[in-house]
Parts: C-alpha cells; sequence; structure tokens
C-alpha cells in the first residue's frame, strides 16, 4: 500500500511539474531586478480587450457611406412561400449613390426587415412588381399603411405587369388594396396626416421588354417571364455604367439570357430541390417536379443560365437557406456553373472596378 501510494504521489508530481512548465513557457522571462518569488508576468497581448472599431465581415444598418457612383442591393426577402423568422419573402432594395432607392418585389414578411433598415419612409417610395404571387408581393399593404403612417407623405409608386385579364393585373390588385383598407384610412381621418395613403400605380404590358422607368439617369427595364400563369416578368436596372437584374420567378427563357447580359449583380431564383419538395413540403413526386422544375428554375438550370449571361456576380435565392438544404443546392449549380455567385441574406455593394458582398444583416 505505501508503494502505491508512493508511485502515486510521484506520477502527480509529475504531471503537477508538466503542467506548470508548459505555462511558464507562455509567460514573459521575469526582469533580472524582479524578486524570485514575484508573481510571472503574463504576455499583454492575451490581457487587452480589442476598444477600437474592426472591419465588419457583415452590413449593419447605417453604418456604410454610399459612394456616389456606387450601388449597395440588401436582401430583405429571399425565402419561400411561407416566410419564416429567419427568412422573409422576396424583397430587394437597390440603394444608388444618387440618393435614389427602389424596392424590387414585396413578399410576406418583408416590411418588417426592411424598416430595420432606418430609412425615412419618403425615400421608400418605389417598388417594382415581378408578379402577383403573396410572396411576392403580400407585404405591399403592410408597406402603405405602415409608410403612409412613418412619413411618407406622398403616393407609394407602384410598377407592375398586366394580366391575361383585366382582373388579374397589377392596377386592379392594388385598387382592391386600398379598398381593403377603407376602414383604416376612414379611422385615421382628422388624426394624422393621410398624404402618404394613396397610390400610384403603373400597369404595363407584361407581353413585350420595355423602359418602364427613366429618371434621375436610372432606366429599368421589364421583360417577360415564364411562371404559373400569364402576367410574371422579370427587370434590369441601369445606373453609370452598373448594372443590376432581377428574375423573380421565372422558367428559364431566352429573354432573360438576352437582357440579363453583362450585368454586374444577376439575381435569379433558384428553387429547393425536388427531393426536398417531397421530404420538407410533402409533395407527390409528380407535384415536386412540376413545382421545382417547370414553374421554377432548378439549380442546375439557374447555374446553366449563369454560364451563358457570364455576370460579375451571381446570386441564387428563393429556398430557405439551411444547413441540409444549401449544400445539395450548390452541388447541383456547381454541375453546370463555377463563376462568381452568393447565396441569400445578404447585401453587396458596387462600382465599376469591382462588387464585395458581406453576409446578412442582423435584423
Amino acid at each position: 500500500m505505501k508503494r502505491r501510494g508512493l508511485a502515486a504521489v510521484v506520477v502527480f508530481t509529475f504531471v503537477v511539474g508538466l503542467t506548470v512548465g508548459l505555462y511558464m513557457n507562455n509567460l514573459e522571462t521575469p526582469s533580472p531586478i524582479s524578486s524570485a518569488s514575484a508573481a510571472p508576468t503574463v504576455k499583454s497581448e492575451a490581457l487587452v480587450s480589442p476598444t477600437e472599431a474592426r472591419a465588419r465581415d457583415f452590413y449593419a444598418p447605417n453604418s456604410e457611406t454610399l459612394a456616389p457612383d456606387e450601388m449597395r442591393v440588401i436582401a430583405c426577402g429571399t425565402g419561400m412561400p411561407s416566410q419564416r423568422m429567419a427568412q422573409a419573402a422576396a424583397c430587394f432594395l437597390v440603394e444608388l449613390g444618387n440618393g435614389e432607392k427602389f424596392l424590387f418585389d414585396m413578399g410576406d414578411g418583408a416590411a418588417e426587415r426592411l424598416s430595420a433598415l432606418q430609412i425615412p419612409y419618403d425615400f421608400l417610395d418605389k417598388v417594382f412588381l415581378g408578379h402577383l404571387h403573396g410572396d411576392h408581393f403580400g407585404d405591399i399593404g403592410t408597406l402603405f399603411v405602415g409608410g403612409g403612417l412613418m412619413g411618407r407623405h406622398k403616393p407609394l409608386r407602384i410598377w407592375g405587369p398586366s394580366g391575361s385579364k383585366p382582373e388579374l393585373g397589377t392596377a386592379a390588385a392594388i385598387d382592391h388594396m386600398e379598398k381593403m383598407f377603407a376602414w383604416d384610412i376612414a379611422g385615421r381621418l382628422g388624426q394624422t396626416d393621410i398624404r402618404g395613403f394613396t397610390t400610384d400605380v403603373t400597369e404595363f404590358d407584361y407581353k413585350k421588354p420595355q423602359v418602364i422607368y427613366e429618371e434621375n439617369g436610372v432606366t429599368i427595364r421589364s421583360f417577360p417571364a415564364i411562371h404559373a400563369i400569364d402576367g410574371a416578368v422579370s427587370f434590369t436596372l441601369e445606373w453609370q455604367g452598373l448594372k443590376f437584374v432581377f428574375s423573380s420567378d421565372t422558367y428559364p427563357n431566352k429573354w432573360f439570357n438576352e437582357y440579363a447580359k453583362d450585368a454586374d449583380l444577376a439575381i435569379h431564383e433558384c428553387f429547393i430541390t425536388v427531393p426536398d419538395l417531397i421530404e420538407k413540403w410533402r409533395l407527390t413526386p409528380e407535384a415536386a417536379l412540376q413545382v421545382g422544375t417547370q414553374i421554377h428554375t432548378a439549380p442546375e438550370a439557374f447555374g446553366k443560365v449563369m454560364s451563358m449571361i457570364k455576370p460579375r456576380h451571381a446570386v441564387a435565392y428563393h429556398f430557405f437557406k439551411d444547413p441540409d438544404t444549401t449544400g445539395p443546392i450548390l452541388e447541383r449549380i456547381r454541375k453546370t456553373y463555377s463563376g462568381p455567385s452568393a447565396w441569400p441574406r445578404t447585401t453587396w455593394s458596387g462600382t465599376s472596378p469591382g462588387i464585395r458582398s458581406r453576409s446578412e444583416w442582423p435584423s
């Protein structure tokens, strides 16, 4: 028993000595004038907490000055029809160095993300709708009422496509939206400034490519898209040699290939994979194939489109960005495209020399 006890003491002493030795190697050599019994001095850098601002790898609202020749694009919503806390439905904000701001789609949940950017609502008065699915314009009413209450003292300007019948066009949809808020607006008379509780709708022919906006050096063009039924379009925005392209929802088509060429930033839908539609959405195989490859753009098809138009930066959106969905989508994209690309919930800034991407902004 005594020998075992002695052996244990020896082992314990060795371990302690080794640990102390390793610890001492990380300490500054004591000054020659210090007492042998003085406490060792730990390296100063290990004790100093950073106190100065450092470069961010994400975008924080109100934290970056936009250069006069710069375009900034913020993904306010990139998800699926059923929005969730992590992702709102489709909405992209384009900010230009001349002060102009443009919204492309206004899907469910996007208004909350937009408000977090702390932009005065007077400047959030131009919305371009690619089509009239709820996940692409479901929050237009929230922007209409909320913006009117929070300082937009002018009409909300809305551009959107016609439909195969008048009742399926943008003008009819917004007219019904205003009627839906009749009680809301009447209840504010005499209590608040109601100049913002009006709309200015420009409905354009979805069937032909055309310039639909041309002001202050900004040119916005619409062109046909293929999605669900007649009445879907995509957009380009051009300003000071920069070109932004937004597909909204579409199946790959000749118009996008033509008008998206030479894009600095090309945002195109890239839907969830067919196996995930079956597993996660519980669609039948037949429905999953129809929705995932005919009404929407499959990841392999997204990659093929980008290989054809060769943008400076390609953006895939319209899927829940989860660990178990993003990997399979990327693998399928890389089968047909190897160029520069990015994911949803991101901010991009660009000038003629280059584009930089930052991760999602906190909301």
